[in-house]
């Protein structure tokens, strides 16, 4: 055994030069007998573990194997928990290295997709006398997958084939003609023999016609990535603190740059505010300005609803928001994943359950080229491009924008069934409302017809508004209870009801105002489209919202009618009954409508009731007679409903 050749190493080599490198190759092509190599020629072992496993092959009668080096390695750092047994340590003149996997691990592939998609670059290891086979194909295409552009290829055990020109020649020629279609340029083949340390550290003489570099000089050749502080903001949330007064939200930059004074939004649902601070210990002066690859503390100039999941962007650049993605996903669980069954998916910091709602194509595990067929499943090791449709909206990217929020994994059984990365969402930023191309609507199985004879009745949408005080929450219950006398199938969604529940993340701001209206119509659209007279009790204070309300509505093929409850402000006040104007006055609310807010009236609305002229019972009638046309099997037009009188 020879003695180490590597040159010195610089101890105070800085850990941020790092390289993460992956190193992928079939279970018998000597992956770990290369990393055990590249450990001994660069000094990285712990000082003694050479002459220790030296003495216990000796005692064992057994020959030495660099091999034995790494598991030894493996079974030190098992016994401390502290230390992550996926990430093996090297150096060189030029900078450290960190491999993100090593062998003997029961989720190989698994440890590739959850670790490796966050690697710098990868040394694909082929077996000079077996060459391509199918796993080593399967990593070729997870490379691509996963995003790692600067790839080598090491063809070991060369002394197997007598060093071989022709054998290298043919093998290289051979994988980058698989690896085309991919997109993957191997930087380099190096032939090697990594139990003898033929072109490990300098050029073997053993093949002179070889000019290229050796492993080692090919590793420290390649591109230190830059750290992504030029691409979008992606902050992800992974905690919510209390300290004191403030509300801290942790997280990591992933991607871009942020400072105090920035306006963040928060997706899924676009919550906004504005940092005010970026905390730090009180011993060090307070930072400004943070970016990619940092984990930052921050408190916000106003309190919205932020959890654990979330993920900040600057306004004009945020992630896709949707329910529906397109995947492609490498399956590594030993029971099949199945169309129309659940799963639950994780991507960044967010978990949802979801469901596999089709395969759009299916690869073939073995050459990697589509299949023709249609399947209803896809088994362990296979390759497809799958939709998926979640239970409520994630926010994402397309896995070649930013690659931390673009993949996630599958879990099945309370463990990883396979990983994937999203393709094909549309961004449209200029709008400030960003979908994806893939949403998809299920239809309802039921029809309307069919819900107009079960009911006796059309589902209609009745908007109350006014200010508060106004009599509508009074008779708005009043009116559901009249039409459920009736006979008629009628609900009713109050706003107070609505914010503690569905809109319960919203303050008072005019974005989150004009956001509570939407949902608000989003509701009553689902629930009238379900054959229900809804009947919506908002103070909705902005025209443009009721407008909006209207539009999603009537969009929908809904009777809608906006019904004006015009009480003068001084006789609100009067009537007072949660005495909210009493404390507006006093300061104790802010932005409360008609004091310190707008109130913008109806200028033609479809009913409009004075309910300081009029009692109770004739205002009542004025909206039974409104909600019976509306309702009538035989539907009203928009120029009836807009000529309606009393």
């Amino acid at each position: 055994m020879h003695a180490p050749v590597s040159p010195s190493i610089n101890p105070n080599q800085e850990d941020s030069h790092r390289l993460k490198i992956v190193i992928v190759g079939h279970v018998d092509h000597g992956k770990s007998t290369l990393i055990g190599r590249l450990l001994f020629d660069t000094h990285s072992l712990p000082d003694g573990k050479i002459e220790q496993i030296q003495k216990a092959c000796a005692a064992e009668g057994m020959d030495f194997e660099y091999a034995f080096l790494l598991d030894a390695l493996l079974e030190e750092q098992e016994q401390n928990i502290t230390i992550d047994t996926t990430q093996i340590q090297f150096r060189t003149e030029a900078r450290s290295y960190v491999i993100v996997d090593a062998p003997g691990h029961k989720e190989f592939l698994k440890n590739m997709i959850t670790g490796a998609a966050s690697a710098d670059a990868a040394i694909v290891l082929l077996d000079a006398r077996e060459g391509l086979q199918e796993q080593t194909r399967r990593h070729g295409y997870l490379l691509s997958l996963l995003g790692v552009k600067q790839v080598l290829v090491a063809i070991n055990k060369m002394d197997l084939v007598d060093f071989s020109h022709e054998t290298f020649t043919r093998l290289e020629r051979d994988y980058r003609d698989f690896l085309d279609p991919f997109d993957i340029q191997p930087l380099q083949f190096v032939p090697l023999s990594a139990k003898h340390g033929h072109n490990i550290v300098r050029p073997s003489e053993k093949m002179p016609w070889f000019q290229g570099p050796s492993l080692l000089a090919a590793l420290d050749q390649l591109q230190q990535p830059p750290a992504p502080v030029d691409r979008p903001l992606r902050l992800i949330v992974q905690d919510i603190y209390r300290f004191d007064e403030r509300r801290l939200i942790a997280g990591r930059i992933e991607s871009g740059r942020l400072k105090t004074g920035d306006e963040l939004v928060f997706w899924p649902e676009g919550k906004r505010s504005k940092i005010k601070n970026i905390e730090t210990w009180p011993t060090e002066p307070r930072q400004t300005e943070a970016q990619a690859g940092q984990s930052v503390a921050l408190t916000l100039e106003e309190q919205i609803f932020v959890e654990r999941g979330h993920i900040a962007a600057h306004a004009d650049n945020g992630p896709v928001e949707g329910r529906e993605f397109s995947a492609r996903v490498f399956w590594l669980h030993d029971q099949p994943i199945r169309v129309g069954q659940n799963y639950t998916l994780k991507l960044a910091t967010q978990q949802v359950e979801a469901r596999l709602v089709r395969i759009d194509r299916l690869m073939d595990s073995a050459t990697l080229t589509p299949l023709n067929e249609s399947r209803s499943e896809i088994a362990r090791n296979e390759v497809a491009e799958l939709v998926w449709q979640a239970r409520r909206p994630i926010a994402f990217d397309n896995s070649d924008v930013i690659q931390e929020t673009g993949r996630f994994v599958v879990i099945q059984d309370g463990r990883i069934g396979g990983g994937g990365v999203i393709f094909g969402a549309k961004y449209e930023p200029a709008a400030n409302i960003i979908r994806s191309t893939n949403l998809s609507w299920t239809d309802d199985p039921v029809s309307r017809e069919a819900r107009i004879d079960h009911f006796g009745h059309r589902g209609a949408v009745l908007w109350l508004t006014g200010l508060s005080g106004s009599g509508k929450t009074t008779l708005a219950a009043a009116l559901q209870a009249r039409l459920f006398k009736r006979g008629y199938a009628a609900t009713l969604l109050d706003g107070d009801n609505l914010r503690h529940g569905l809109c319960a993340d919203l303050g008072f701001s005019d974005a989150d105002r004009a956001e509570n209206i939407r949902r608000a119509a989003e509701a009553a659209k689902l629930l009238s489209e379900a054959g229900l007279i809804v009947i919506v009790s908002l103070i909705s204070p902005f025209a443009q919202g009721r407008e909006n309300a209207a539009a999603i509505i009537r969009k929908a093929g809904i009777s809608f009618a906006e019904i004006y409850v015009s009480t003068p402000l001084e006789v609100c006040e009067q009537r007072d009954p949660k005495s909210l104007y009493k404390k507006a006055r006093a300061g104790e609310i802010k932005g409360f409508t008609g004091i310190d807010s707008p109130y913008e009236p109806p200028t033609q609305p479809t009913l409009e009731i004075r309910t300081d002229l009029l009692s109770k019972e004739q205002s009542l009638e004025y909206l039974l007679k409104l909600a019976d046309r509306m309702a009538h099997r035989d539907g009203i037009s928009e120029e009836e409903l807009a000529g309606f009188s009393i």
